[in-house]
């Protein structure tokens, strides 16, 4: 459920903010137009939301600049810090995308930035499955993050990391549990919500699903 990957989150802290602003050559594609996909989901972010995967607080911080409600979560205590770091104002709590402290009040929205590809498929679907009673009737899903649009495309930007020597990118493009658009379409659908998809940049996508009552 992503608590495998915390040692890696713990380890990134440091240097994440780096990373995303394209300091790190390996990742600078995944990262590109970084604050444009994080603009992205915060725009279409409404009412209460719910912040899977705060991280160092950046989507956090836009959410905010809305004039949002936040409730944040995040595995990685050292993530946590680096928020806390940047946010006095709301609290972050230990939790990750299937074993959180339920929020007190109702929740509009349920976001998410480059962390929901650390779910295998099949507890992608128990995460909606719990978010769809979550949510108010009128809810609705905001993710961006890392997916294939297919199976070709998958093949070609694993023979490009290999290519370019990103041998890291590389180890996590295999490790980590990017889905197929397709796969991830039948997912939401199978748990009530009705998704739409846009490419942002060569890996990440943004995700709007609305909840189906």
């Amino acid at each position: 459920m992503g608590r495998e990957f915390i040692s890696a989150f713990d380890k990134w802290a440091d240097y994440y903010d780096q990373s995303v602003s394209g300091q790190s050559p390996e990742y600078r594609e995944v990262f590109a137009n970084y604050s444009d996909i994080l603009e992205a989901v915060a725009e279409k972010a409404r009412g209460k939301v719910l912040e899977f995967g705060t991280g160092t607080g950046n989507l956090t911080t836009k959410l905010l600049d809305h004039g949002l409600t936040v409730y944040g979560v995040e595995p990685s205590a050292k993530m946590r810090e680096k928020a806390k770091e940047k946010i006095s104002t709301i609290d972050v709590v230990d939790g990750d995308f299937l074993n959180f402290p339920p929020p007190k009040q109702p929740i509009d929205t349920i976001v998410s930035s480059f962390a929901f590809h650390h779910l295998t498929d099949e507890e992608k679907g128990r995460a909606l499955g719990l978010y769809h009673r979550l949510l108010t009737d009128n809810g609705r899903i905001v993710f961006a993050d890392t997916l294939y649009d297919n199976s070709l495309e998958k093949q070609r930007i694993f023979n490009w990391a290999r290519t370019k020597g990103y041998l890291a990118l590389l180890k996590d493009l295999q490790t980590e549990y990017y889905p197929l658009r397709g796969d991830l379409y039948r997912i939401f659908r199978t748990h009530g919500f009705i998704p739409y998809f846009k490419q942002l940049n060569q890996f990440v996508w943004l995700i709007i699903a609305e909840k189906e009552v």
